[in-house]
């Protein structure tokens, strides 16, 4: 309860607090025209405005420490220990104030290599033999300049803690892509940020924690927002909350899909191996080349199943585990790190009760705008120091809508979305182009429509001119939406159909038409035909039989335009994201025997009016 004061007794109050601290570790905080001085414990000193915390120590002066700190990994098989290398940049605080800290580590710290060769897709997929089953990027600090963290937080009364991770930079070990080693890598810095492990100068002393109250928040976008994810699952001591931005929940869906051997968007015939590789910039890495090597074999591109080496990779199971809150952030148009990851995760969140608030917005790879910073600093300001400035109080989501606008959420998806069939029906007057219905269809068994794969045509030109007769793709499209459409969730696609070659692509496009006809492709989903029976397991499938293949695509929030059509455009190899072998291959599909399942608010009524 805040106490009042005459303007007199509080202004002597206000001035006597700059030189005592609190004995106790309650929150005494003092008003005076709209400003809050407070200090959380005798160990901590910060200035409150407005609800945060505010600039009371300068960059000039801040503490700036470069570190090895050791961990309990020998991931490059020397007999040692691996070291991660950390700056820490505090600020010049009075003796025995004590500061939480905001933690990024990252394997791009030190740059890349990229004379680093990817994988060639232009190549024959592979069918199982039959009988039988199968099996983001930043810069260094300057010694003034802390970076964009440390500028903005150091002199708020945080440290900043920038890593190298194992195999990069100065760091020892190698890039190993997420496993457990990395992940224990990463955490030892938290450890001894809490007194359970050891870090030394360049002179070979042993340095001591002894200025940080040990709350701990980790951030970071793409593969240091990933990292995060990863240590949360360790359930760490000190580790308070973890703020990831267009972060990874499971690897195995960064670089597959259902058992197809898909892309990161931009990035074709990139692996795990190739990754790893591009971020060997430790002194003496050919030492890494047998792992790296061994990292080609494990992840598996021949069948793309997902076995042991992507299982050591994937953190939802350990969500369990968690005891750190988690602000996450995503854009819903990110083709690098799709929309899966942020889905999955939350989804795991939600089912294990996690402290939790989500930022969705309509960029790509990159962390939001509009009151991103505010709402980052409010939350760490709650997490680390303890403020309550309501931001727990406040809706868990906010998404920015089509027009840029701002719009607070309950949940996500929303709690107002049905599943939705849609049933696709041909048209026989236009050759592979047929119609959307939310009632079903009369079973035509005999009535099939065909398309032959092109891998060499972009998705873009196969979704254009739905109308018109083309070899390459199917369409079917809704009418004319009466009113606009939200959807919110993960669309999923059923089709049933025979396929002439023992193996194939099969790709979903979700698109919306406009009045021209004019194609706006919001999400796609692959998949291997192999895995029918799950993505641990490749089967052969006999050429000429037909099959039902169901498989999900990638999650979105989009809102559909009254005027507009939905359309989804069935293809076989997608240019920019699968394997791109010989085209050719025949799929023939049953169309009334097939259905497009879309998660929307106000279900199948929607489509009544």
């Amino acid at each position: 309860m805040r106490k009042t004061y005459t303007i007199g007794m509080l202004s002597f109050l206000l001035l006597l607090s700059l030189f005592i601290q609190p004995a106790s570790s309650a929150t005494n905080d003092f008003l005076l025209n709209g400003t809050i001085l407070e200090t959380n414990s005798s160990s901590t000193y910060i200035h409150v405005d407005e609800g945060v915390t505010q600039p009371v120590y300068s960059t000039e002066d801040a503490i700036i420490e470069e570190l090895m700190v050791e961990t309990t990994v020998d991931s490059d098989g020397t007999g040692e220990k691996d070291l991660v290398s950390i700056r820490v940049m505090r600020p010049n605080t009075e003796e025995g104030i004590q500061v939480p800290v905001i933690y990024e580590m990252s394997p791009y710290r030190a740059g890349l290599d990229w004379s680093v060769p990817f994988f060639d897709v232009d190549v024959e997929l592979n069918p199982v033999p039959h009988p039988g089953n199968g099996r983001g990027r930043g810069p260094n600090a300057g010694p003034q300049n802390l970076g964009n963290l440390g500028n903005y937080y150091v002199p708020r009364g945080y440290a900043v803690v920038l890593g190298e991770s194992i195999g990069s930079g100065a760091a020892m070990g190698c890039p190993t892509t997420g496993d457990y080693q990395e992940i224990l890598g990463t955490k030892a810095v938290i450890d001894w940020l809490n007194g359970s492990a050891r870090a030394f100068n360049e002179e070979g002393e042993e340095v001591y924690a002894d200025w940080t109250t040990g709350n701990v928040g980790m951030i970071g976008a793409s593969y240091n927002g990933t990292l995060p994810n990863g240590v949360a699952t360790t359930g760490v001591e000190g580790l308070k909350t973890i703020v990831p931005i267009v972060a990874i929940s499971n690897w195995y869906d960064y670089f597959r899909a259902n058992g197809a051997v898909v892309a990161p968007g931009g990035y074709q015939g990139e692996d795990a191996s190739i990754l790893a590789r591009f971020v060997a910039t430790r002194d003496n890495a050919d030492i890494c080349a047998p792992f790296l090597e061994q990292m080609e074999e494990d992840e598996d591109r021949i069948t793309g199943d997902y076995n042991a080496f992507w299982a050591e990779r994937n953190y939802l199971p350990g969500v369990k585990n968690i005891e750190a809150s988690v602000l996450l952030a995503h854009g819903l148009n990110d083709w690098n790190v799709k929309t899966k990851q942020f889905a999955q995760w939350w989804e795991a969140l939600d089912e294990h009760d996690v402290n939790r608030k989500l930022w969705l917005h309509q960029g790509g790879h990159s962390a939001p705008g509009g009151g991103w910073q505010q709402e980052q600093h409010r939350w760490f300001d709650y997490w680390l120091y303890g403020l309550e400035n309501g931001i727990m109080d406040e809706e868990m989501v906010n998404i920015q809508r089509e027009n840029r606008t701002w719009v607070e959420q309950e949940n996500w998806p929303h709690v107002d979305a049905k599943t939705t069939t849609l049933y696709l029906s041909g048209d026989d007057e236009r050759s592979g182009a047929g119609t959307l219905s939310n009632a079903p269809v009369p079973n035509r068994p005999h009535d099939r429509q065909s398309l032959k794969d092109d891998p060499q045509t972009r998705a873009n030109t196969l979704v254009a001119e739905p109308d018109s007769d083309h070899p390459n793709r199917l369409v079917y499209t809704t009418d004319v939406l009466q009113q606009d459409t939200h959807m919110s969730g993960t669309p999923e696609v059923s089709i049933r159909t025979s396929i002439d070659e023992p193996v194939a692509n099969l790709t979903a496009l979700l698109v919306e038409y406009d009045e021209y006809d004019a194609a706006k492709i919001i999400t796609r989903g692959w998949m291997d035909p192999q895995n029918i029976h799950g993505e641990e397991r490749s089967v052969s499938i006999v050429p000429g039989r037909d099959y039902t293949f169901e498989w999900d695509m990638q999650p979105h929030d989009y809102v559909f335009k009254e005027g507009n059509r939905i359309g989804v455009v069935l293809i076989a190899s997608d240019y920019d994201y699968t394997i791109r072998p010989t085209g050719g291959t025949e799929l023939s599909l049953l169309p009334t025997r097939s259905k497009l399942i879309l998660p929307i608010v106000g279900g199948k009524e929607v489509f009544n009016d």
